[in-house]
């Protein structure tokens, strides 16, 4: 691999919802927002304004979605449709309960934790583009864990000196505006994979983004898709 100053360098953020094992919720999703470095600055600044025509104070998450600032979240998926630099991938893990970590040699469920976070990446990286990976904070043990997701990522594309990904932090969600983005499309696609019915402010963003893409959130997308781009993970069941 031959990376130079003049490589692409490429942002990505990292969000999950329901990804702890014993939350008795039937799917996980993790999700990665990507775009060229070089945005980030204008792209963030964008969608702070945004939030400040609507008055949409604080940060933006999927959870606070309600009636009252839906135009808001309307214009949201409309600016992020528009915006050609802005990427999303998110993973599906279909099924939660039945995993099985000791049959299918997966270790505890951390350890698959980051395998699909691995299937998340793998599938965005490109060994011509040099990669800053935030991932949110998840738990203490963290840190040891993306130095092991930094070199199976690079090893990958026998980067075996890990120049590819050239930076890779956890950080709170508060600290990048398009972490929280990454947030709000993580949260809308586990909505729709858990079938919920009791947000009607939820179900009409969802709508609304569906529109746009002009596809349901339930289905697999090809990897050319890169707008928008949805994985299924099926969990194998064990025994006939």
């Amino acid at each position: 691999m031959n990376t130079t100053a003049s490589t692409p360098l490429i942002n990505i953020y990292v969000d999950e919802s329901c990804h702890l094992p014993a939350d008795r919720q039937t799917v996980m999703a993790l999700g990665a927002l990507w775009c060229p470095q070089t945005e980030v600055r204008r792209l963030s600044a964008a969608l702070r304004d945004l939030k400040a025509r609507h008055r949409a104070r604080g940060e933006l998450k999927w959870s606070k979605v309600s009636a009252s600032r839906l135009a808001f979240y309307c214009d949201l998926v409309d600016w992020f449709v528009a915006e050609e630099p802005l990427h999303f991938r998110g993973l599906v893990v279909l099924d939660k309960q039945q995993l099985n970590h000791a049959a299918f040699n997966q270790g505890d469920h951390d350890l698959f934790y980051y395998k699909m976070q691995f299937s998340l990446l793998n599938r965005i990286l490109s060994p011509d583009s040099r990669y800053a990976i935030y991932l949110d904070i998840k738990d203490t043990r963290s840190r040891l864990k993306l130095h092991k997701l930094r070199e199976v990522l690079c090893n990958n594309v026998y980067d075996f000196t890990s120049a590819m990904i050239g930076h890779i932090q956890n950080i709170h969600s508060h600290e990048a505006e398009l972490m929280q983005l990454a947030d709000f499309f993580s949260g809308a696609l586990t909505y729709r994979h858990r079938g919920l019915q009791g947000n009607p402010a939820k179900l009409a963003v969802i709508d609304h983004i569906e529109q746009r893409l002009g596809r349901s959130l339930l289905q697999a997308t090809p990897l050319r898709e890169t707008k928008l781009n949805v994985f299924l993970f099926h969990p194998r069941r064990v025994g006939p």
